[in-house]
């Protein structure tokens, strides 16, 4: 009995990772509101009638991947603590990398021309509700004025980080970028700290 159960939800599993693969797809050359559930149904060889057992329309696609997405960047970003050692965040990119390399095709189209603003803007406001607040809190004694500056700066520079090794087929390995973004983000931190080599006194 317990295989039985399981066949169903892998067959759904499989059904709706097709689904958003082919709308990744069709968004490499059109907007979302160009798209119909019958160039997804055509393309999917799947018949309407099992498109609209798991969606509403296309924007129900769209909005439940993204959704699903947001999810798993949610459960990664709450493993990053003020208590964790900073600059050390390898870890931390490591499993977020992972996240997009494993939902590459369409984490390329949310965050590229046809991409949903909503989406990026949804990502920016979780990742500095959560991250600004734990950069403040572990460098609670020095100037808060150079903070979300630099949190944007750091931001803006992952997301460009993630488009080019998304560009570039994943040529590096997450464990490999995440040593990359450290490297970088160490430097960007060690503005905050008067105390780091190379800090003007």
């Amino acid at each position: 009995m317990k295989e039985t159960k399981k066949l169903p939800d892998r067959r759904v599993r499989k059904t709706k990772a097709l689904l958003r693969h082919c709308l990744a797809e069709l968004m490499k050359t059109k907007k979302i509101n160009e798209i119909t559930v019958k160039e997804l149904t055509d393309m999917s060889d799947l018949n309407r009638g099992t498109f609209y057992l798991h969606y509403r329309d296309v924007y129900d696609l769209l909005e439940q991947t993204e959704k699903e997405l947001m999810e798993d960047f949610n459960r990664a970003l709450e493993k990053f603590e003020p208590a964790n050692p900073l600059p050390h965040t390898a870890p931390f990119f490591t499993e977020v990398y992972s996240i997009v390399k494993e939902n590459q095709d369409i984490v390329a189209i949310l965050l590229g021309e046809n991409g949903d603003l909503q989406f990026q803007n949804r990502l920016r406001e979780v990742v500095k509700g959560k991250c600004l607040k734990d950069l403040m809190e572990h460098y609670r004694n020095l100037d808060p004025g150079n903070y979300t500056v630099l949190f944007y700066f750091i931001l803006s520079g992952c997301i460009g980080i993630v488009q080019y090794w998304l560009k570039g087929g994943c040529r590096e390995t997450p464990e490999e970028l995440a040593a990359i973004t450290e490297e970088i983000i160490a430097g960007g931190l060690s503005m905050l700290n008067p105390e780091a080599p190379g800090n003007p006194e």
